[in-house]
């Protein structure tokens, strides 16, 4: 069961993987087939952009999982930590009421007024499978705001960003990594 939850919490990350090399791979296809026998498949170029759509919508979702999404952080070096992760969850509650709202307006797009005959136009799909993304895609968002926020605030955990480098602790790692076989060498 264990292996079932890690799955859904990871979720985000399996989709954007495997769209990621559908459509690297079909596009890498296309330009096989144009360079060396002079013809293309139609459909692959639109697949691969909405495939890519929707590796964007899940990707952001993923990075709200991981606390990383754009801030304006300046202002809170002028404060106590304790209070920061209490302002950020209050400016969270904007992101989550316009993820709520923008899911509704989706919803509503696709189910009610999208075109019923509006379809891809090299693969004859209805286009409404292209738009599902959007309320799915901003639920999850919403949901991993709350994740964070449940962490950070109740569990106390702190949740770094993933794309701030600590140049000491790289530099710690690659010293203590060159003072390994040094010492293997010695023991031998």
């Amino acid at each position: 069961m264990t292996k079932f939850w890690h799955i859904v919490d990871n979720i985000e990350s399996y989709i954007c993987r495997t769209l990621l090399a559908i459509f690297v791979c079909l596009l890498f296809l296309q330009v096989i087939v144009r360079t060396l026998f002079d013809f293309s498949f139609s459909w692959v170029e639109e697949l691969s952009i909405y495939m890519f759509v929707w590796f964007v919508f899940f990707g952001a979702s993923y990075a709200a999982k991981m606390g990383a999404h754009n801030r304006v952080t300046f202002q809170f070096k002028f404060l106590p930590p304790r209070k920061i992760k209490y302002i950020e969850a209050f400016a969270d509650l904007f992101w989550i009421f316009f993820n709520v709202y923008f899911v509704y307006l989706a919803i509503d797009f696709i189910f009610n007024k999208m075109n019923r005959f509006q379809s891809s136009q090299t693969m004859g799909f209805h286009l409404s499978w292209v738009y599902i993304v959007l309320p799915i895609a901003f639920s999850l968002m919403t949901f991993r705001v709350l994740q964070v926020n449940y962490r950070k605030i109740v569990l106390g955990e702190d949740l770094r960003d993933p794309d701030a480098i600590d140049l000491d602790e790289v530099r710690a790692g690659t010293d203590d990594a060159a003072r390994k076989p040094r010492r293997d060498e010695e023991q031998n």
